[in-house]
């Protein structure tokens, strides 16, 4: 979500008083008015800014007999949480701050949603001077049901992500995370898992579940990557589980790393 531009249009309103302070058309010294209305303009962006937060909306997609379903977030700035926990007729469910818009489209069994952030708020939004102070982005806290196959594409910007996947049959996923701090626990009891994670300026910490293989491979720019090599030994230039091959549930890990860190374990 954009910075409201809250200084520069108080500059430029007392920019204003000062030159028809100089023009001749207020009585007295600008300086008279300068301080009072300050103090009164941002008092009253405080208060009715608290007034005005928005209330997280409840909103759900159901579930209408998909055995998979490929669920792409489009999130900005802000807390993104998703965890397993639907009711069993919901695909997902949760609550949003700062506005979701959903597109879904279903094919036989398989059911394609696209939740991507609200649309800008228009022009007149900015009149009222509450409104140009700005928020803390999306919230978006979102459940999903662990019974259908899932296909997870997920694009954050400068967001705090908290992915918790264990309960829920992941067969691919796909982060491409822009800043902030990320913590993905992988599924516990999905058979096999195909996860990409691309990570800007990050901080990446990722949660290989006990009893779950894993096969990693990562290249990172200027980060560091550490990864648990008593659980992940070295091997064929990666990481590998000794019982990779043969492990029933196993995921195929691959890192891409800009400026951050990067943990495995």
């Amino acid at each position: 979500m954009a910075q409201r531009p809250f200084w520069p249009i108080v500059l430029i309103a007392f920019g204003l008083l000062l030159l028809l302070d100089n023009l001749g058309f207020l009585p007295g010294s600008a300086w008279g008015y300068v301080w009072p209305a300050l103090l009164i303009f941002v008092g009253l962006s405080l208060l009715l800014g608290r007034a005005q937060r928005a209330e997280p909306v409840e909103d759900s997609v159901g579930l209408d007999g998909a055995g998979s379903a490929e669920i792409t977030f489009e999130h900005g700035a802000g807390v993104l949480e998703i965890y397993g926990g639907a009711q069993p007729d919901h695909l997902l469910e949760g609550t949003f701050t700062g506005g979701v818009q959903k597109r879904i489209d279903r094919h036989g069994d398989q059911t394609l949603v696209t939740l991507s952030v609200g649309p800008e708020p228009e022009w007149y939004h900015f009149v009222w001077p509450w409104n140009w102070m700005g928020g803390r982005g999306q919230e978006w806290n979102v459940r999903l049901n662990p019974h259908p196959r899932l296909s997870l594409r997920l694009k954050t910007g400068a967001s705090e992500t908290r992915l918790d996947l264990s309960d829920l049959r992941v067969a691919e996923l796909s982060l491409d995370i822009g800043a902030g701090s990320t913590r993905l626990t992988l599924p516990a009891h999905a058979g096999w898992t195909k996860a990409r994670v691309a990570s800007g300026a990050a901080s990446v910490e990722i949660v290989v579940p006990a009893g779950v293989a894993a096969r990693i491979h990562g290249t990172v720019a200027v980060g560091s990557l550490n990864v648990d090599q008593q659980r992940f030994p070295r091997r064929n230039g990666g990481y590998e589980s000794p019982d990779y091959e043969t492990a029933t549930h196993r995921v195929e890990l691959n890192l891409e790393g800009g400026v951050g860190s990067t943990v495995v374990r």
